[in-house]
């Protein structure tokens, strides 16, 4: 037991005092807009030679590029935890809108830096990069060169960036207000209670199936009040891509996507062939499940649903205790970065209104430390989700000695640390449950986890390249996105629900972000990716740890094929390692299935 109590409120303060009206926040922003400047005119004036002494120019260069980076990744945390922990904060909106218009600025100046990268000579170039200190950046830099080669003129980038501010990112911001605006109107013990959407979520996993379906129903209701907003932003978001992608001459939607990624197609395809494969042993499941809560099928709202009379709530001390436990089970630094982020206030679990909905993880780079927001009600699933989080914190630990452009790693990745953090936690709840019945329950938790992933992250795919192809032609009724939310999600879970969630395109928040387009299929090759790791891991034992920050110290700085090789010796465009991973999550199922035999 830990001899402190762990507040569930985070410190921001330790970063810019004082939260929306921060004046050292405000000297940021002055200061990194004045560093964006110089950097604009330095990528400017600079006229490359094509020759060697073209290096300490664009030494100097990165050099800024890091500085800026640093503080733009600052700032935009700072305002996203300041939005999340108080939707209501209009001051956190305007200043979000202010570092999502110096981070266009700065891509401007970048799409001029990327240009002169271009317009070196490619032996000249092959030499600098293979000589100090550029060499440890050699893939970043080859990476953004080629991209900068597939893209539209520097000018013609900069008009996109400059009106993608007031524009594409506006209308994600849109979004995030109109969701702060909604609540769902609930009845409790005779006393009607208007919930945001972050707590009504929640009740999804409440034991009581008509609590579930009526909160579903306000829930549904609320969400389709706004169904035709949310459409036309959904629709202008798509559009504004799909407009740039014309101009570049990308024909497949998936291109960026893939390219942010690090990931061939081929590997993508391979990874949902085998999930759909075997889907059959997933819908067993659920068929199960019904059974057990006495219904034919299950309804949307049954999927998160508990099951047996285990209505233990773990409180947010239970909860860390045993996260640090488990981690330090796994490896001492694992366990040791749990234990300073829950010392020292680094995370908001607090269950309170005015909340935003979901969870996430966010780093400040200058001052070397995470943030980790979610709301936290005692659930054995709110304990793996903080533990997931906790894995993204780890990530940006195991990083922290190597060169900033080479901690750039993208999402798919990014979501193995969290999973695997994730599998060590939820492993743990199912070995030590105290009975049969809490076993079960805890199990059937887990596998929610792999319905989500192989299934839920299944239809969003279908739903969204579906959409984006019929975006080509023009807009998406709000009628026409719920058909087609409705044919993924019976594809994606075999049919094998009663009713289910055809408003899920509005109330999902991964269809509106703009940083990432197509933010679903990373969520599940994370996962997947996990196990093979977890796999290796329970074999190895405790020492394994060390390996598998080195895995994570290379997730940006080479392509998830080539990470792959060198650190678990498979070929992810192959079926076999996408077939043992997905048999970890069958095992589970075949598990819970002998239990309620």
């Amino acid at each position: 037991m830990t001899a402190s109590t762990y507040s569930d409120t985070w410190n921001l303060d330790v970063f810019f005092n004082g939260g929306g009206q921060s004046p050292e926040f405000h000297h940021h922003l002055q200061h990194t807009e004045e560093l964006i400047s110089q950097f604009h005119s330095k990528v400017t004036v600079w006229e490359p030679s094509s020759t060697m002494e073209d290096g300490p120019y664009l030494q100097q260069l990165l050099d800024d590029f890091v500085t800026i980076a640093k503080k733009l990744r600052q700032a935009g945390a700072f305002t996203s935890c300041l939005i999340a922990q108080n939707t209501a904060d209009k001051q956190a909106y305007t200043l979000d809108s202010k570092v999502t218009s110096l981070s266009a600025s700065f891509q401007t100046a970048l799409g001029g830096f990327d240009s002169l990268l271009v317009s070196l000579d490619d032996a000249v170039w092959q030499k600098l990069l293979a000589v100090e200190p550029l060499n440890e950046l050699a893939f970043v830099l080859q990476e953004r060169r080629m991209r900068a080669k597939e893209k539209l003129s520097k000018e013609e980038e900069a008009l996109i960036s400059s009106l993608g501010v007031d524009g594409y990112h506006s209308w994600g911001q849109l979004y995030d207000l109109i969701v702060s605006n909604i609540k769902v109107a609930v009845t409790e013990n005779g006393e009607e209670k208007q919930l945001s959407v972050g707590q009504a979520h929640n009740k999804f996993s409440h034991p009581d199936r008509n609590t579930r379906k009526v909160v579903f129903e306000s829930w549904e209701n609320a969400w389709g009040e706004q169904a035709d907003l949310l459409a036309k932003t959904l629709n202008h978001l798509a559009g504004f891509r799909l407009s740039v992608y014309k101009k570049r001459g990308w024909e497949d939607v998936l291109k960026e996507p893939l390219n942010i990624s690090r990931m061939e197609k081929k590997t993508l395809e391979t990874m949902w062939t085998v999930i759909t494969e075997n889907k059959q042993k997933l819908a067993s499941y659920l068929e199960r499940k019904a059974k057990l809560l006495g219904l034919e099928k299950l309804s949307w709202y049954d999927l998160d649903a508990p099951i047996g009379k285990t209505e233990t709530k773990v409180s947010y001390q239970q909860g860390a205790e045993f996260i640090e436990q488990n981690f330090a089970l796994f490896g001492e630094n694992l366990a040791a970065f749990a234990k300073n982020a829950f010392e020292n206030r680094w995370i908001e679990g607090e269950d309170r209104p005015g909340k935003a909905p979901g969870g996430f993880c966010t780093y400040f780079p200058e001052s070397g430390q995470s943030r980790i927001f979610m709301t936290y009600s005692g659930t054995p699933s709110n304990v793996s989700t903080l533990a997931h989080e906790l894995g993204h914190g780890f990530h940006s630990y195991a990083m922290k000695e190597v060169h900033f452009l080479n901690r750039n790693y993208a999402m798919n990745v990014a979501e193995t640390a969290s999973t695997f953090a994730e599998m060590i936690v939820s492993d743990a709840s199912v070995k030590n449950a105290k009975d049969a019945e809490e076993k079960l329950v805890l199990l059937d938790d887990k596998i929610q986890r792999t319905v989500a992933l192989l299934m839920n992250i299944h239809a969003r795919f279908l739903f969204e390249t579906r959409f984006y192809e019929e975006r080509k032609h023009g807009p998406v009724e709000a009628e026409r996105l719920n058909e087609l939310m409705l044919q993924a999600q019976k594809e994606a879970y075999a049919d094998s629900l009663e009713d289910y969630h055809p408003l899920f395109w509005a109330s999902k928040l991964h269809f509106f972000i703009t940083d990432v387009p197509f933010y679903n299929f990373p969520y599940t090759f994370g996962y997947l990716f996990s196990l093979g790791i977890y796999a290796q891991a329970l074999v190895e034992g405790k020492g394994y740890e060390e390996k598998y920050m080195a895995l994570l110290r290379d997730t940006a700085s080479m392509t998830v094929e080539d990470l792959a090789m060198k650190h678990l010796q498979v070929d992810l465009t192959h079926k076999d390692f996408w077939e043992k991973a997905v048999r970890i999550c069958l095992d589970d199922i075949d598990e819970f299935l002998a239990l309620t035999k």
